[in-house]
């Protein structure tokens, strides 16, 4: 959602003289099922796009246990590893609306309170005990869990720790209950676990973490802290890249300025918060108003009149249309390639330890942001991939081939749904070969070689790519 640079990471809540949509029931006609869509579905979407629906599917409003097509292989394919990201859940803006109140949410923890999950009581009391948990400096002086009466800016919210309490127990009943990926002893190096320093990254971990491993032992976990939201660890120097991403900003730029009706709707609100546009629309106002919106929370009103739904759809509006040209335009995907290769890297070489017999790190979490998985899904290739929601998780499994044990496949799953097949080094798989999963040599090759020609060049590593003259 928001601008795609700046990242949903930074946004604000409206409210109106309505109500917005009750949150206990989807509007559109939106199942549980459809709710989780990452691709556009012309047979039970809305025709024309419409931003509302949109806006719902990002809130992702915890109801009914979805499912899911993680952990689905033929039965002689064993599961070697898993390897998680997920955005952060539901949480408070990052950005105020000028001269406006900022939205009443509660960001404590109450057990009988909606949106509500059954080991919610037992989350707090275990959080509660974690006090002395050992993590990588700064994560040991984050609260564990969220606590305010009135959220902070950017806190994690209540719904935010029941959407992944609630991907961590659907995880659970996939990859340990049905296919053992753990032992019940399992050990500390089994798990790899590395989060952001923001406290809603490490949160939205832990409650994951808990929904996973139930009352999991404080000794054997470890968050490591990473100070980039690409994730690129000592690889994160890439001119190249930068550059990539200053001119995708000014498509954006140019974009908005070629929206009269956009325009027209931010000095619209400028005036009823009494304050320039231009004032306004750097607060980033939609992540307030998306705040608002799935907080069934109405939007803010002053003397001179009430910011409303039809402000709302404008912008969000906006937003869908920039993500359609940013995929067709390719500067985000330059960008996307080189952003997401060291996280990419890091993971095939995780991997292929897991196919040489190595045990340790068995299961990989990294809790991080929009900005994270956003690069990480156009690089593979998912342009039509919908922007992650809250606590979005993007999935990649590694198989064993029981009756040829040299063999190796992967999966990639994105909220559930099957898209290894979308992906640019396997999409042709299935035409040219029987074999009902993506060779990890596939994945190898792209994250070795592919993503580089791909960008053009004569660069055919990390290094060069990113110090390529005359870009």
């Amino acid at each position: 959602m928001r601008y795609f640079i700046k990242s949903m990471e930074h946004s604000v809540c409206p409210s109106s003289a309505v109500h917005l949509i009750p949150v206990s029931t989807p509007k559109n006609g939106m199942s549980s099922k459809s709710r989780k869509r990452i691709m556009p579905d012309p047979v039970t979407e809305p025709p024309v796009t419409d931003p509302v629906y949109e806006a719902l599917l990002y809130c992702n409003i915890p109801s009914v246990a979805e499912r899911s097509m993680e952990g689905h292989a033929p039965h002689h394919f064993k599961l070697v590893s898993v390897h998680v990201f997920i955005r952060h859940g539901d949480r408070y803006p990052l950005y105020v609306i000028p001269k406006t109140k900022r939205p009443e949410i509660d960001c404590t923890l109450v057990a009988n309170r909606k949106p509500y999950h059954p080991k919610l009581e037992a989350f707090i009391s275990h959080m509660s005990k974690g006090s002395g948990a050992s993590f990588e400096s700064p994560l040991n002086s984050l609260p564990l869990y969220p606590n305010h009466p009135l959220c902070e800016m950017g806190e994690l919210t209540q719904t935010g720790v029941v959407q992944h309490l609630q991907n961590g127990q659907l995880l659970r009943d996939i990859y340990l209950k049905k296919h053992k990926l753990l032992p019940n002893d399992w050990s500390a190096d089994q798990l790899y676990l590395e989060t952001t320093g923001k406290s809603r990254t490490l949160q939205s971990g832990l409650a994951l973490l808990y929904g996973f491993l139930p009352d999991f032992d404080w000794k054997k976990i470890y968050f490591r802290h990473q100070p980039s939201a690409l994730f690129c660890s000592g690889s994160c120097y890439c001119p190249v890249r930068n550059q990539y991403l200053e001119k995708e900003q000014r498509r954006q730029y140019l974009l908005r300025l070629k929206n009269s009706q956009l325009e027209k709707t931010y000095g619209e609100m400028a005036k009823i918060v009494d304050v320039p546009t231009k004032q306004l629309r750097a607060a980033n106002p939609i992540d307030s108003m998306l705040c608002h919106f799935c907080h069934n929370v109405s939007f803010p009103c002053t003397r001179n009149g009430c910011v409303d739904m039809e402000h709302f759809k404008v912008i969000k509006t906006h937003q869908i249309e920039d993500e359609r040209e940013r995929r067709e335009k390719k500067l985000y995907f330059g960008y996307s390639l080189l952003g997401a290769h060291p996280i990419l890297n890091q993971t095939i070489g995780r991997m292929q330890r897991a196919t040489e017999g190595r045990k340790e790190e068995l299961f990989a979490l990294y809790s991080a942001h929009d900005v994270t998985l956003s690069p990480v899904l156009s690089a593979l290739g998912l342009s039509e991939a919908r922007f992650p929601r809250f606590a979005a998780r993007l999935i990649f499994e590694l198989w064993q081939d029981r009756e040829k044990p040299s063999e190796h496949s992967v999966r990639i799953l994105y909220n559930g749904v099957d898209v290894t097949f979308h992906t640019s080094f396997c999409q042709d798989h299935h035409k040219r070969s029987p074999k009902p999963m993506c060779p990890l040599e596939n994945l190898v090759r792209f994250v070795k070689r592919d993503m580089f020609v791909a960008l053009g060049g004569s660069g055919t590593n990390y290094y060069d790519a990113c110090h390529r003259e005359g870009f």
